[in-house]
């Protein structure tokens, strides 16, 4: 049986959580204070953690972080703020996913289930360890050079998947089209940096919800492109 930490002060909530978790067979623990929630989380055995932002005596970003120095199971946070910045401040400290109340708890435990499957999958437990990346709905095998969105395959060219790949490895850092010519055709290729602008708009997209608004891969007026994580 599954073991589940929710760490939230709103009792109404957590029991809520609790019950629909519960109906679907995971054992959990409820703590409504941020320093006693922390203290269970280090000295207990947790399979995932369900994390409120706004707690009392320490908040959900800091038992992220200590929970992210010993353990790499899964994080929700919940919480009612829904600004960008809190999102993003939450993934860079290790959260898996954000979920902005109100939400359905439904919605909830269908997470649980999906990340819990995907860690089991990760440590081995179903199958062999893979050179693999997740990053939000994206699963890149790059033993297998296979790229998967949404756990359906997308098919991709070899220039295709050897440039994604490139990005993933060096996240955050900006590449020229010069730059991205030279280490994905070489220098002594046939063609120019115009081709890196078309196999990044056919990347986007293939692998953005949105091309127009892409997530991952990001232009830099001037610069040139970087991949977001």
């Amino acid at each position: 049986m599954k073991k589940l930490l929710i760490i939230e002060d709103d009792h109404s909530i957590a029991e809520l959580q609790r019950d629909y978790l519960e109906a679907e067979g995971f054992q959990v623990d409820i703590e409504d204070d941020g320093h006693k929630g922390l203290a269970q989380a280090t000295q207990g055995s947790y399979d995932l953690y369900i994390l409120d932002l706004m707690l009392p005596t320490v908040n959900g970003f800091e038992i992220c972080r200590q929970i992210r120095k010993t353990q790499d199971v899964p994080i929700i946070f919940v919480s009612a703020k829904k600004e960008d910045v809190d999102k993003i401040r939450g993934f860079r400290l290790g959260a898996d996913d954000y979920l902005v109340k109100p939400f359905s708890p439904s919605e909830l435990v269908a997470r649980v289930k999906g990340h819990l499957a995907r860690y089991e999958h990760l440590i081995g437990k179903q199958a062999p360890m893979k050179n693999r990346v997740i990053i939000g709905n994206m699963e890149v095998d790059i033993d297998d050079r296979k790229v998967f969105i949404h756990h359906q395959e997308v098919s991709l060219t070899s220039k295709e998947f050897d440039l994604l790949v490139f990005l993933i490895q060096n996240p955050n850092h900006v590449f020229s089209k010069d730059e991205l010519f030279e280490r994905i055709w070489g220098i002594d290729a046939i063609g120019d940096v115009s081709t890196v602008t078309v196999h990044i708009r056919r990347l986007r997209e293939k692998i953005e919800t949105d091309s127009s608004n892409p997530q991952h891969i990001e232009t830099i007026w001037g610069a040139g492109y970087r991949f977001k994580i």
